[in-house]
């Protein structure tokens, strides 16, 4: 690694801290994952409140969109392998992200990010062109084809399928290069939309994935314009804020697999 390389991943981690630092003064955290036996953490009239989890990229969609749209709001992360019964009785099906408002309910990443962008619409984000809106939701309703593979292709090494998945992976992958390459910098043009804060997670979770499969890294001779998209899109407040370093999504993943989630990672 070149030591122009070194002073640049310097910065940009220098950079997401300051930015941590900044969004931690202007918004309540309850960063500890509650399970089991515990009570759910008093509401405040008017306060809008996320349920979330750390490493869950489901729940980052919504603290993407929360955080780029700057609305104030809580946290309380859920420990998703212990849920504590008050949570079931917010989300019967168990999963984060879940809104919760002044009695009001609302769970799926993306039916809380269209509510979202309703109820908060500065800055816009779905486009009101409704044949352009429903284009727009294709790419995120049709993006599992790509995070499947997340999951698939660490079994395939085992199976002897790799070769196969990877093909899969970059057929998928392709798709979102050739539409961005017609958008420009963003998904949504001069600036982010829905797009890409919906689909940005798993970009972000790439480097967990090449350390099994190096063929699956983003690069620029192969995917130019979605190269440059991830370097953009590391410059938005928002995703630094929920940004997490490659190390910690490993642990996460192995602590995942094996059984017993590490959900706290990194907390004191």
């Amino acid at each position: 690694m070149s030591a122009f390389t070194c002073c640049q991943r310097r910065l940009q981690k220098s950079l997401i801290q300051e930015t941590k630092r900044h969004f931690s003064e202007i918004k309540i955290m309850s960063e500890k994952a509650l399970g089991i036996g515990s009570a759910c953490p008093p509401l405040t009239p008017g306060v809008l409140r996320l349920y979330s989890m750390r490493f869950c990229p489901y729940a980052q969609r919504t603290r993407l969109v929360l955080l780029h749209k700057k609305i104030e709001f809580e946290t309380v992360n859920i420990n998703l392998k212990q849920k504590p019964d008050w949570f079931y009785a917010r989300n019967p099906i168990g999963l984060v992200p879940v809104l919760e408002i002044d009695g009001k309910v609302l769970y799926e990443s993306n039916v809380c990010n269209e509510y979202l962008d309703n109820v908060y619409p500065s800055p816009r984000l779905m486009p009101t062109d409704f044949y352009q809106a429903c284009q727009d939701k294709m790419l995120w309703e049709t993006f599992g084809k790509v995070s499947q593979l997340f999951y698939e292709i660490p079994k395939s090494v085992a199976d002897g399928t790799l070769p196969k998945c990877l093909r899969r992976y970059e057929r998928q992958i392709t798709r979102y290069e050739i539409e961005l390459s017609k958008r420009g910098k963003y998904f949504g043009g001069s600036s982010p939309c829905m797009v890409d804060f919906m689909i940005w997670p798993w970009f972000e979770r790439i480097p967990v994935l090449t350390i099994i499969a190096p063929e699956a890294e983003i690069k620029s001779h192969k995917f130019p314009h979605l190269s440059s998209w991830m370097n953009v899109m590391m410059e938005l407040p928002a995703v630094k804020e929920t940004y997490e370093e490659p190390t910690a999504h490993v642990h996460f993943f192995s602590s995942l697999r094996a059984g017993s989630p590490d959900y706290d990672y990194g907390l004191s």
